[in-house]
């Protein structure tokens, strides 16, 4: 029997660490010096085979394989059970959102993961409800307009109040932060009255603040406009229509590590170029297992390279990596091939002529496969 390891050390200098972690979780320690041998050659050549080689065309392979099974996308959207206002943009739509590298997406959406005790299921209702973005309109049962006294009396809604926990003096200052020109006076039987605070009465102006009143912001997220609790993986999460990471970030139940959000933009300004690129692999990824194809996903991050590699997300179009290129010709194969000629003359532009694209326009060798590396043989005298 071998110590597995002590074996895999001769192996750190030639497989990445990741491969050696995984081997060693999967073999036990009964295993044999050859068999051990035998098992590592394999992983060895697998890993060397799969690498790719200077010159390659990675970019067309990748282009390839995610494009042909992305014309087989047909879903375009997905509903919670239960919850109309819930729907997700998956299959094509969504595919096309991320690699556009839009800032306004069609639905926001967050997944935020709980620390304990409420990820066991503790509260988790009056939680998900404390996050969402609820506006005077959820908590009024009924508006009063008093014409003799030209003034409002708001009835407000006790359940509503009792299940999250929120003082009507909360309400009030709310009221009295947001809504300019009025009073607010808290009754004893927790009713609201509003008057005017000039000596002119108009009655006009009240059943205007009648409307505006539904509006004024009271408790939880701004941006979060949906909420549902749901069980995953034996622990409970909150899924949520809308997004504002910075927000739901502060709040103590929260799970920092693991929340996040599907708006890419977002993520890159509360964690960086990194994360983003990261949350970009997975949600195309996410995609792609949804419509059940397989699409290997180095491929999936070499797009994801090439759109944050200048340190900003940059969508696959013409105004984010083709404006960056440095060629003029391959700016002007894409789109608008004018107006990228004429403004290069202008500025007297020089094209080096690095690339794939300018050389298939001008005919040459381009740098890739054979193409690529220039030898100089020696050879013998006759």
């Amino acid at each position: 029997m071998v110590d597995v390891k002590q074996a895999l050390k001769e192996y750190e200098d030639r497989l990445p660490s990741s491969i050696l972690k995984e081997v060693e979780e999967h073999l036990s320690g009964n295993i044999s010096k050859d068999k051990l041998k035998k098992i590592m050659q394999a992983i060895e050549d697998e890993y060397d085979s799969s690498q790719a080689v200077p010159g390659e065309c990675v970019g067309i392979v990748s282009a390839e394989s995610i494009g042909e099974p992305g014309t087989q996308m047909t879903l375009n959207t997905f509903h919670f059970a239960g919850v109309a206002e819930m729907n997700v943009t998956t299959g094509l739509p969504r595919l096309i959102e991320v690699l556009d590298g839009r800032k306004t997406i069609s639905t926001e959406m967050m997944n935020i993961f709980l620390v304990k005790p409420y990820n066991e299921g503790k509260d988790i209702k009056r939680v998900a409800e404390s996050l969402k973005e609820l506006t005077m309109n959820d908590f009024l049962k009924e508006v009063v307009v008093n014409i003799s006294e030209a003034n409002l009396k708001v009835v407000l809604d006790k359940n509503k109040i009792e299940l999250l926990k929120i003082s009507h003096s909360t309400i009030t200052d709310s009221l009295k932060k947001n809504v300019k020109g009025f009073s607010f006076k808290l009754e004893k039987d927790d009713s609201i009255t509003v008057t005017q605070s000039g000596k002119d009465k108009d009655i006009i102006q009240l059943y205007k603040l009648k409307e505006k009143l539904k509006n004024v912001f009271i408790h939880g997220v701004k941006g979060i406009t949906q909420v549902l609790p749901v069980k995953k993986d034996n622990e409970y999460m909150i899924v949520t229509a809308g997004s504002n990471l910075k927000e739901v970030l502060k709040q103590d139940f929260v799970d920092g590590k693991r929340t996040y959000t599907n708006n890419i933009h977002e993520i890159e300004k509360e964690f960086g170029i990194e994360a983003a690129r990261q949350l970009i692999i997975n949600e195309l990824m996410k995609v792609i297992e949804e419509q059940g194809l397989n699409v290997d996903i180095r491929h999936i991050m070499i797009v994801a390279d090439a759109m944050c590699m200048s340190g900003k997300i940059m969508g696959i179009n013409r105004y984010g990596i083709v404006k960056e290129k440095p060629s003029v010709l391959a700016r002007a194969s894409f789109e608008t091939p004018i107006r990228h000629v004429i403004n290069a003359g202008l500025t007297g532009e020089s094209d080096p002529l690095n690339s794939v694209i300018e050389n298939v326009m001008l005919n040459q060798p381009v740098p890739i496969g054979t193409g690529l590396p220039g030898l100089i043989v020696r050879t013998k005298p006759k």
